[in-house]
């Protein structure tokens, strides 16, 4: 273990991602009950109050918006949301995907040629449109974006396990579980699914990113989750229209979205290099 983490922190940059991700992840854990403000409470009185940096009275940290809300504690608690997203949706995306791919690459006869078929009609509608048509028929809720997300994200996993399962379906060591006549099932889960797994967790990781930018969009043009619910895109939305004399309104929001996509990105990056043999060699 100690060795693995060794490995992972000699680039500084994937230790600095990993450290993001830790933060955002306990923030997502236990914002709420960390937060200085209620960061649904409104005071006009205290609105569009700057950071705390600009020389603003108060302890409002990042200020607060048009509705005398601190951001700094929606930033928090906003958190949540995009980590609960960002990894339910990669879970649904996952089960999906894998589950496709293992049968496709398995059989690669009728069946995978049907779920391979499924993979590029996926690929020929752009998901960002197939995301608003389906939001705007179900309405704004977490569990509604989360299934949507989880649901038109499964290509990628599906065609890289498909690829693996092809290779490795003509393996000894597969050829010799057939012989012995163990079930295709037992084929799936005990032998295919975990040389597959490095790839997986790669693409995961990397998914992840993804999937909080989506969400954050889908939020700011009004389509994520209900509006009382605290996001980091639905505050970028709102700060929009003050960006010229309140800019910390939408700027926070959205350096929030950075970072985080960022320290998601560069573990992923991480993660490939170790996991991927032929980078593994390379490194070597």
């Amino acid at each position: 273990m100690m060795a693995s983490l060794k490995r992972y922190a000699a680039s500084h940059l994937a230790a600095a991602g990993l450290v993001i991700v830790v933060v955002a992840l306990f923030a997502a854990l236990f914002g709420p009950w960390l937060v200085p403000y209620d960061p649904g409470a409104q005071d006009i009185l205290q609105r569009l109050k700057p950071p705390l940096w600009q020389g603003a009275e108060g302890i409002h940290l990042f200020g607060t918006d048009a509705l005398g809300r601190d951001i700094f504690s929606r930033i928090v608690v906003g958190a949540r949301v995009s980590m609960l997203v960002g990894v339910s949706s990669v879970v649904i995306s996952g089960a999906v995907g894998v589950t496709f791919g293992l049968i496709a690459g398995y059989e690669d006869k009728y069946a995978g040629r049907v779920l391979m078929m499924l993979t590029d009609i996926q690929l020929a509608i752009p998901f960002l449109v197939l995301a608003l048509a389906v939001a705007a028929v179900v309405g704004p809720s977490l569990w509604n974006i989360i299934a949507i997300l989880g649901l038109t994200n499964w290509v990628q996993y599906a065609r890289v396990v498909r690829a693996e399962c092809l290779v490795l379906r003509e393996r000894e060591f597969i050829q010799a579980a057939h012989m012995m006549g163990i079930s295709s099932l037992h084929i799936l889960t005990r032998h295919l699914l975990p040389n597959v797994m490095s790839s997986i967790i790669v693409i995961s990781s990397l998914l992840v990113a993804k999937m909080i930018l989506f969400e954050s969009s889908l939020s700011f043009l009004g389509l994520g989750v209900p509006p009382e619910t605290p996001t980091w895109g639905t505050m970028i939305s709102e700060g929009r229209n003050y960006i010229g004399n309140a800019w910390w309104v939408a700027t926070i929001p959205g350096f929030a979205i950075f970072v985080t996509v960022v320290g998601t990105n560069l573990v992923g990056d991480r993660l490939r290099d170790l996991l991927d043999p032929r980078l593994r060699q390379m490194e070597g």
